[in-house]
């Protein structure tokens, strides 16, 4: 199978097979570069040297795909025709009543006012091209296994390519892309149910990686094709008899299994029914044991029982041996048992003997939440588990812990992983950009959305050279499914707060533009049978200089379709130093670009910061209200909780992690020259370099 596509999507990089020792005449490859700086792209030296080495023949074929996937990267793969063609000048220059008309006639024929043909002036933005470079089979097998490895949750789109390039390994590319272990149980769930789909598992190879019943469970889910991280309860289909053997045999070999069956007692019932143990009692005692305490309600005492009833009675020295036997669990509750206590030398003393058992992410997280924990915060965040990407904020309430207290806990942390990062290979001079202080550590992308740069939630992306950006979104109507979603309208909008989260204005299909400052929408389309755009263009100084600061950009479902039921739908944005030349989309001047699927009919791409000029990647989904239409209007307070939730957002940077790396195994340097590790936005290992980080710096 041909990579190409996965790789250079996920890392800017192609493997160029099948080389001979003519060169291919330089005007092939002027021609190719040509094509695709348009798009935004161009070739390093070396992948250039590589791909003039390939016949006519091969070269055509590379570069064929190589635009057809650069084009869908972007955006550039459809036609954007808006209301006005002339957008945005043609919106700001007509009459309001001409304005009017037009939406009322399109809304009652859906047909496009007529206009006379607009001459735009050539594009005069001068954009900084991405780079493609060479890669290999190996690099992209590291990529994969690095994905496998993640430290935490990964997404729907991570699990996609996983799933694709198992399905055409060879066994010994399987071998090669397969860790020893995976560390993170619900990529355990899906990678084995995957390789059993593709008839390439065997118990020998996937019989380590499962150590508890809810491995299993997972498996189950997985093999249904339900929810992986068990957020929702899964359907499970039947089972042959062959694959009923495999998840009981993988069951009785993990420890404990009743006690961790009994977190999800529901749901082993239903799949016990699938199972029938009882067929199978002499070959799996065990799990016929729990599957029978399970259905008939025998009692049992269990590990999360006796602590919450320690916790009531607030007996300290019982939660102390109690937690002590699951470090991880003992790290999460730290902040419950410090505020119940009056003991806090002993819990402490307790919690230090166990940090060397705690994960990674787990320390970096509370690390974190104690060296903040009495700085003022209004607003406490919560990103729920399951693959809708929805948070919660909530108001803090939290009281004050003592502060010599929270210090302790931070170093007993930093203790930890010093010295587990110690034990990793030497960095030599380190260099550590300070700009990834703006950039988010990696611990959940379970509900992340595919997009051209992928970042995590939170993270705080500067703008580029311009004083205009430009949102775009696409979408479409038709067959999904076999089920035809009728008529599809999705309306693009932007909200714009003062700096206390004040509403300004916002510019949608209801006000297409401003009477303040210069903002403008190109037009309400109500119907998507061969797809439809929409644009705003916001220009950043005239909106400061009013008292504006936050933008939050959304897209809204007007006929509440969720997007996952959308044959397609994305929005992104660009940045435009001279909004009027040009065409209205181009491909080279795309920031971003990023596809909505979410099973919801609202989500938040991302919420400007104009006077910090950053875009804050927030990929959120939000339910509509059920008492307004599902306009910005119906949804304000919903938005600006959520503005105010992101942009006040604590959680663990890059800075701080690559920082925590270098103590432990390297030497800090001042300049990029004097340094063998690089950690930077654009350089070494990058915040888009998301696999790398999850597998090898969350260990």
């Amino acid at each position: 199978m041909n990579h190409n596509t996965i790789y250079l999507r996920r890392a800017n990089k192609l493997i160029i097979e099948h080389q001979g020792e003519k060169q291919l005449p330089k005007s092939y490859l002027a021609t190719a570069l040509k094509n695709i700086e348009t798009l935004g792209y161009t070739f390093s030296d070396e992948l250039m040297r590589s791909v003039r080495r390939l016949s006519k023949e091969q070269f055509e074929a590379l570069v064929v795909q190589l635009v057809a996937d650069l084009r869908v990267m972007v955006g550039a793969h459809v036609k954007y025709k808006p209301l006005y063609p002339g957008f945005p000048m043609q919106v700001m220059q007509e009459d309001e009543a001409e304005l009017y008309l037009n939406a009322i006639i399109h809304y009652l024929t859906l047909v496009y006012p007529e206009r006379e043909p607009v001459d735009r002036q050539p594009l005069s933005e001068k954009t900084n091209l991405k780079v493609i470079h060479l890669g290999s089979e190996e690099g992209f097998r590291t990529l994969i296994r690095q994905l496998i490895e993640a430290k935490g949750s990964i997404s729907e789109t991570d699990k996609n390519d996983i799933d694709t390039v198992l399905e055409h390994a060879e066994p010994d590319e399987v071998d090669a892309i397969l860790p020893t272990e995976i560390p993170f149980k619900e990529n355990v769930g899906f990678v084995v149910a995957s390789l059993l789909k593709h008839e390439k598992a065997s118990m020998e190879r996937i019989g380590p990686y499962f150590k508890t019943a809810t491995d299993v469970l997972r498996l189950a889910a997985a093999w249904s094709d339900g929810d992986v991280s068990l957020a929702a309860p899964a359907r499970f289909r039947k089972f042959k008899r062959r694959e009923r053997r495999l998840l009981l045999g993988l069951l009785e070999q993990c420890g404990q299994i009743t006690e961790d069956m009994l977190r999800y007692k529901n749901r082993w019932v239903r799949l016990g029914e699938i199972l029938h143990p009882s067929e199978y009692k002499l070959r799996y005692p065990r799990c016929e044991e729990a599957f029978d305490i399970l259905r008939n309600k025998k009692p049992f005492t269990t590990f999360n029982g006796s602590v919450e009833l320690a916790f009531q009675y607030r007996n300290t020295w019982s939660l102390i041996d109690l937690l002590s036997q699951r470090p991880g669990e003992f790290a999460r509750r730290l902040d419950h048992l410090l505020r119940i206590t009056e003991d806090e030398a002993y819990v402490l003393l307790a919690f230090s003997e166990v940090t060397a058992q705690v994960s990674t992410p787990v320390l970096l997280q509370v690390r974190q939440h104690f060296a903040q924990r009495n700085e003022p915060q209004d607003l406490r965040v919560f990103f729920p588990k399951g693959n809708v990407a929805k948070a919660f904020g909530v108001p803090n309430q939290l009281p004050e812990l003592d502060e010599a207290t929270c210090r302790e806990v931070v170093q007993l942390c930093e203790q930890a992983l010093i010295e587990r990062f110690a034990a990793l290979p030497p960095l030599g001079k380190t260099y550590i950009d300070e700009q990834l202080q703006d950039y988010l550590v990696p611990f959940s992308q379970r509900s992340a959305s595919k997009a051209l740069r992928t970042l995590v939630r939170g993270s705080r992306v500067p703008m580029g050279e311009g004083d205009t950006i430009r949102f775009f979104n696409w979408w479409k109507e038709g067959m999904v499914n076999g089920q035809d979603t009728g008529r599809v309208d999705i309306d693009l909008s932007a909200v714009m707060y003062d700096e206390n989260w004040n509403y300004v204005e916002h510019i949608s299909y209801t006000n297409l533009r401003s009477t303040k400052y210069k903002a403008v929408h190109s037009g309400d389309i109500v119907s998507a049978p061969q797809g439809a755009c929409e644009f705003i263009d916001l220009h950043i100084p005239s909106i400061v200089n009013y008292g504006g600061r936050y933008v939050v950009a959304s897209l809204l479902s007007f006929t509440s379709h969720p997007y996952c039921d959308l044959p397609e739908c994305f929005a992104g944005w660009m940045m435009r130093k001279k909004p009027g030349s040009g065409e209205i989309f181009e491909p080279s001047t795309v920031a971003n670009k990023i596809d909505i699927t979410a099973d919801t009919q609202i989500t938040i791409p991302v919420i400007l910061d104009l006077v910090d000029r950053t875009v804050i990647w927030t990929d959120l989904a939000l339910t509509s209200h059920p008492h307004y239409y599902n306009n910005v209007e119906g949804n304000e307070k919903g938005m600006v909780l959520m503005g105010k939730a992101m942009t006040g957002l604590r959680k663990p940077d890059l800075y701080d992690l690559f920082k925590l790396h270098a103590k432990a195994r390297g030497e800090l340097v001042d300049t990029l020259d004097q340094a063998d590790t690089v950690y930077s936005v654009e350089q070494g290992v990058t915040p888009y370099d998301i696999e790398q980080i999850m597998a090898e710096y969350l260990v």
